[in-house]
């Protein structure tokens, strides 16, 4: 017998509505990320638009790919804009001193905006704090949004850009805490405020990501100093990896549920972002939160590796559960970019020589699509308990709560109220256990038909590699709904993404 759950759905009570940006990516001159995961060059055997790989595009594409995030990562911090315009055979090679080997500038500002619109993403651009200056980045914007015949849109026009490109997101520095200048909170203040200023002269329409933490008091005292000048800050970023789970194939099954569990922790990060920004800021500015780093670390990911590691119905569980979090905090989260897109940690795909492979978490993402800019509704679930999670070590106890007890069912709905179509995700996290579960609607709609996609396999370790590019692929069918109550029985260890009609 399956286990039992109930999920009850109520149209009219809603959370907010669900940002596109939230299922964004990340990009970074790392590993094989982009060479040769987006960029070939032109002259390459590998079919190719303007040097972009041309199945990483049309794969990118299918997904709606909202947002992408790019040049980095700690890269974006010894980056230097100039570098990477003009004649591709003029620009320097540099050394990458954060992740080794030598950049040669071949992507650079004009590739990644026109591979952007080729995907239909829009850009956003991370800027050099940590060692670069005002003056460059106020450059840089002036180079990609400024309509007039200023030198660097003149700069911009002789690359063969006539028009603006309007990028509107930019963020300010990278994990200046670390990576990107070791400053603490105060000084990054000081610094976010001094570039911000000059920043919104040059184009007062850009959106500013202030670089954000998850440790100690970063946030709040970075905040503080900043208390008189909000109008300066759009969003505030943190990041979040899971590691210290096994493996990315190797694991074992308590692994995989404290993976799971873990998911908890990013909740609590974004508890804390949001309850400092609101303190500060509220009753003048509603600022957001953006993950724009977030995904799966394991051990086989190392800097001699490029960062690589495989990417299993474990990953794609664990992505639509993060998804499925941002979908209940969409009155806050605002952006959010999975790293990194190509080659790289929890990877959409992977390439080798003129093949792809789209992973299971790339599968995730072309079912969660069908969310972009619907109503967030609250959901009651009542699902199986799966295990007491283990409380936080004594030397850990002071930056975690206690876990709740893990459940079986992971959900989120929204509504694209002008047609009348309710979107639920329902993850399934146990690992050998179907759970039939009873679904309710509230409120003064009812079903009139619906569709499922399933994503699982036989075990929960099963990847997509060159060898077997589809042994895990989503499988779609009808299923027979009405009225306001039906049951839906989800396979063990799946994701599953039901879209109902209603009338």
């Amino acid at each position: 017998m399956p286990s039992k759950g109930k999920v009850i759905i109520n149209l009219n009570q809603t959370i907010g509505t669900i940002n596109p940006a939230v299922y964004g990516h990340f990009i970074e001159h790392l590993g094989r990320c982009i060479y040769p995961g987006i960029w070939v060059g032109e002259n390459s055997e590998t079919p190719n638009d303007k040097g972009l790989r041309r199945d990483v595009v049309e794969a990118l594409g299918r997904i709606s790919l909202p947002v992408m995030r790019w040049p980095g990562g700690c890269f974006a911090d010894h980056y230097h804009w100039g570098d990477g315009v003009g004649p591709r055979g003029h620009r320097p090679v540099r050394v990458n001193i954060t992740w080794g080997g030598e950049e040669p500038n071949a992507f650079g500002t004009d590739e990644f905006l026109y591979f952007c619109s080729r995907v239909g993403a829009e850009p956003y651009i991370c800027l050099n704090v940590g060692s670069g200056s005002v003056s460059e980045a106020s450059s840089w914007v002036e180079y990609c949004n400024y309509a007039g015949s200023s030198s660097y849109a003149q700069l911009r026009a002789e690359h063969g850009v006539k028009k603006p490109h309007h990028v509107r997101y930019w963020g300010v520095g990278n994990e200046n805490w670390g990576c990107g200048g070791d400053f603490d909170p105060v000084y990054y203040a000081w610094e976010y405020r001094r570039y911000a200023c000059f920043l919104k002269r040059v184009d007062p329409s850009i959106q500013l990501i202030a670089c954000g933490h998850t440790t100690r008091d970063w946030n709040l005292r970075f905040m503080e100093c900043l208390k008189d000048h909000i109008h300066l800050i759009d969003h505030l970023s943190i990041h979040h990896y899971f590691g210290g789970h096994g493996g990315d194939i190797d694991f074992t099954d308590e692994q995989y549920y404290s993976l799971l569990g873990s998911v908890q922790d990013l909740e609590y990060q974004l508890q804390q972002a949001i309850a400092v920004v609101d303190f500060f800021a509220e009753g003048r500015k509603d600022i957001g939160i953006i993950v724009d780093e977030w995904g799966t670390w394991y051990p086989q990911a190392t800097v001699e590796k490029g960062l690589f590691q495989q990417n299993t119905v474990r990953d794609a569980i664990l992505a639509a559960s993060v998804l499925n979090l941002f979908n209940n905090y969409s009155r806050k989260v605002a952006m959010a970019n999975l790293a990194q897109t190509v080659n790289v940690l929890q990877s959409l795909i992977l390439t080798e020589g003129s093949q792809t492979v789209l992973t299971p978490t790339y599968h995730v993402f072309d079912m969660y699509k069908a969310h972009m800019g619907n109503t967030a509704l609250a959901v009651d679930v009542d699902s199986p308990t799966i295990m007491e999670l283990r409380p936080p070590t004594q030397r850990r106890a002071r930056a975690q709560r206690v876990k709740k007890p893990m459940q079986a069912l992971d959900i989120s709905a929204s509504l694209r109220r002008g047609e009348n179509q309710l979107v639920l995700t329902l993850v399934n996290q146990h690992l050998t256990e179907e759970v039939e579960t009873d679904i309710v609607l509230e409120g003064n709609l009812t079903v009139e038909k619906g569709e499922v996609t399933v994503l699982t396999a036989e075990n929960v370790r099963a990847h997509n590699d060159f060898n077997a590019f589809n042994r895990v692929k989503p499988k779609h069918e009808g299923i027979e709904v009405s009225g306001k109550t039906f049951t839906y029985t989800a396979p063990a260890h799946s994701v599953n993404t039901l879209v109902i009609r209603l009338k």
